[in-house]
């Protein structure tokens, strides 16, 4: 592994480009007024604050945390249209994923998703009959206009050579479908980077201490740096609540007397080394409501998820032992055991769903999304899918809109006049990039690794060349962080210069995936961390 010894010169000579430093993003913050103020840094807030830029907004976006530091980078990393709704009848909620999945993956961020295909097995005894499912998966893709193939029916021995640990016993048949899949955060950090190139500003690990009242409206907010410690304000004309299972506590700095609006369920994951290569990913049925995923993804397998009512700290939120006997047992209804041994396990995470307040099963509940507006003025958002991220923030932003007495001037741009389809930055072909990486560097030296190439490709698209030219000025950036992973310290410093990264956690678990492979080591931490250092 690298010795990295020439990291404090590189540290003194940021790359080409680089983002402001924290101390001139707070000196901006605190000396101008901006239309909006968005707090939390998740992808409901990155997305409004994308938007609300495109549409000639002064924004300004903070976070206590990182970006997409809780919920956004705990999903099940997917883009899809909802096979389980249709079991309740939501025809125009699945066509309105699947119009946003598509748009995503094939015209905003192909670079960034890729298709998957699903197997969802039928077993004798189980919650649905092969021509249930038969018929469910066909309309299924009907409704995404057949982008994906056509949903059909396929013998066991055949969906067995695309998922070798596919258990076959009283499997009566397997339903095919299509859907796609992505790394969360780095799909949150490129639309985090797609609000700045529209005019945002932007601040992580800055927490809110209370909010700024002018004649009892929300006209802005007291913050505290948590990595220097210095505390500032910023004005807004309005402010969002985008703080996702936080939601409610910004509420009550508001009002203090505001009444509970959501509920949590969370949703725990793990991460498994593949004993055999996965051509397709698994979507069981456990009941009637639930299905139980088996996704290759990042080289790795990601199981999961569970879906039960939280009602503790939302910091607090961790993976249990319960949870992790609960994600094998079900997973054993269609995997096979080798694949299931605990010593495969490289990590587990768990996020929380934001779900509208009131009584029931939390896996019954609409993942919908709700804005409302409090007695100061403030907005508050919360709830949605991942998948339609982008329509979340054109509905708040025509919220906004309809706000009585234009409080954001006429000078702005309706969303509904916005190109419907720009796509964040680094779209590109990950295929042809990863080909170049390969092909032309860097120089002199050895060629990048395929791996590497692949990894770089298909996590930052065109901008794996601003990557690579890092490599190529100083060869030990382009040398691996872990001898088992594919990321190289070129990474790191891209990471710390052009993508916010303050901590370690930043970039081994949101900016490169050492922490899911369980790589990030004690002493790659700590290199890690010296190399932020050196700013």
């Amino acid at each position: 592994m690298t010795t990295l010894q020439s990291v404090p010169a590189l540290g003194t000579h940021p790359a080409r480009g680089s983002n402001p430093s924290r101390a001139e993003t707070r000196e901006q913050l605190s000396k101008a007024t901006y239309d909006l103020l968005v707090i939390g840094g998740g992808i409901l807030g990155i997305s409004t604050a994308w938007h609300a830029a495109q549409s000639g907004l002064r924004v300004a976006l903070v976070d206590a945390g990182d970006f997409a530091g809780a919920t956004s980078s705990a999903s099940s990393k997917l883009l899809h249209g909802g096979l389980r709704y249709l079991q309740t009848g939501a025809v125009k909620l699945v066509a309105e994923n699947h119009f946003e999945r598509r748009a995503v993956s094939r015209l905003v961020a192909p670079h960034l998703a890729n298709p998957l295909t699903f197997y969802l097995p039928v077993y004798k005894g189980g919650p649905h009959g092969a021509a249930k499912l038969g018929a469910g998966v066909f309309a299924y893709s009907a409704l995404s206009a057949f982008g994906d193939g056509v949903g059909h029916l396929l013998s066991p021995a055949r969906a067995q050579q695309d998922v070798p640990e596919l258990r076959t016993e009283n499997l009566k048949a397997v339903a095919v479908y299509g859907d796609d899949q992505m790394n969360d955060a780095r799909m949150a950090l490129m639309t985090v980077r797609a609000a700045v190139e529209s005019g945002a500003v932007v601040l992580n690990h800055a927490e809110v201490t209370g909010l700024r009242f002018t004649r009892g409206r929300v006209t802005g907010a007291e913050l505290k740096d948590r990595v220097s410690g210095d505390e500032f304000g910023v004005d807004a004309r309005l402010v969002l609540n985008a703080t996702g299972p936080w939601v409610d506590h910004l509420r009550r700095m508001e009002d203090p007397n505001a009444a509970p609006s959501i509920r949590l369920s969370k949703g725990a994951h793990l991460v498994l080394k593949r004993t055999s290569p996965w051509k397709a990913a698994l979507a069981t049925p456990i009941d009637k409501y639930r299905i139980t995923f088996a996704l290759p993804w990042e080289d790795m397998l990601l199981l999961g998820t569970t879906d039960e009512e939280y009602e503790g700290d939302p910091a607090q939120v961790a993976v249990t032992e319960k949870d992790i006997t609960q994600i094998l047992d079900e997973a054993a209804f269609s995997v096979r055991d080798q694949q299931l041994d605990r010593d495969l396990i490289t990590y587990a995470f768990a996020g929380l769903r934001v779900l509208p307040g009131g009584p029931g099963d939390t896996a019954k509940a609409k993942r919908e999304t709700v804005v409302t507006e409090g007695r100061g003025g403030m907005l508050s958002v919360a709830g949605g899918k991942w998948t339609t991220f982008r329509h979340i923030g054109r509905t708040v932003m025509k919220k906004l809109e309809s706000l009585p007495g234009h409080p954001l001037g006429d000078d702005f741009e309706p969303v509904s006049k916005l190109p419907r389809k720009l796509p964040l930055p680094g779209i590109a072909n990950p295929r042809a990039v990863a080909h170049r990486l390969v092909v032309d560097g860097p120089a002199p030296g050895p060629r990048m690794a395929p791996d590497t190439a692949k990894h770089l490709a298909t996590h930052y698209g065109s901008l794996a060349f601003d990557i690579a030219r890092l490599a190529n000025e100083n060869p030990e950036l382009g040398e691996r962080v872990h001898p088992d992973a594919p990321e190289i310290w070129a990474q790191v410093v891209y990471a710390r210069d052009h993508e916010w990264a303050e901590t370690a956690d930043d970039v081994l678990r949101r900016r490169t995936t050492l922490t899911i492979r369980g790589l990030a080591t004690d002493e790659v931490r700590g290199k890690v961390q010296d190399l932020l250092d050196t700013k």
